[in-house]
């Protein structure tokens, strides 16, 4: 029995859900998301709460049953109140300048990198710091991560792109 998958999952009033055949929409105030459900998952809305169920008990539909519950606690999450992930430009010269849709980065390169905006995805720029945030878990991740990848930390120096609240590593140098 999948510990995670047993647990029920609660929906405010201001959110909507509707299940058409294998897939599920669920619409809050910050937007809508929709997820096409496995044949083996069997969901169950009543009373304002979802719970997910497995259809038999062979162990690759044990696991998806925590995998698909755990997915739909995030898209209730991310239409209620939302993902955000904020990051730290760490280095002389490295800044950020937001223009349009896209943002600008020098990061120590001959070149300015151009990040073009993420669909469902809103970037902004205050001084070194970035602030990532969407409804979508997945695709806040993803941006965060290819941002972060624009210029990797170096561990001896200790700059970088990086995650606010993260832990930092600075590796002693030559003796």
């Amino acid at each position: 029995m999948s510990k995670i998958g047993k647990k029920v999952i609660d929906i405010d009033e201001s959110t909507t859900v509707d299940i058409k055949s294998q897939e599920l929409t669920i619409t809050g105030s910050l937007g809508r998301l929709t997820l096409e459900l496995d044949r083996d998952i069997n969901i169950d809305y009543s009373n304002n709460c979802i719970k997910v169920n497995a259809k038999s008990t062979d162990k690759s539909t044990r696991a998806k049953w925590g995998l698909y519950r755990s997915l739909i606690n995030n898209m209730v999450y991310g239409v209620t109140k939302g993902y955000h992930i904020e990051l730290e430009l760490v280095g002389i010269g490295y800044r950020a300048l937001q223009k349009g849709n896209d943002i600008e980065f020098q990061l120590g390169y001959s070149h300015p990198i151009i990040f073009n905006e993420t669909e469902g995805i809103k970037i902004i720029v205050k001084g070194n710091k970035l602030t990532i945030s969407g409804i979508d878990k997945q695709k806040v991740g993803q941006v965060a991560k290819r941002i972060c990848l624009l210029r990797k930390p170096d561990p001896y120096k200790g700059k970088g792109i990086f995650v606010v609240g993260s832990k930092r590593r600075k590796k002693q140098g030559k003796k």
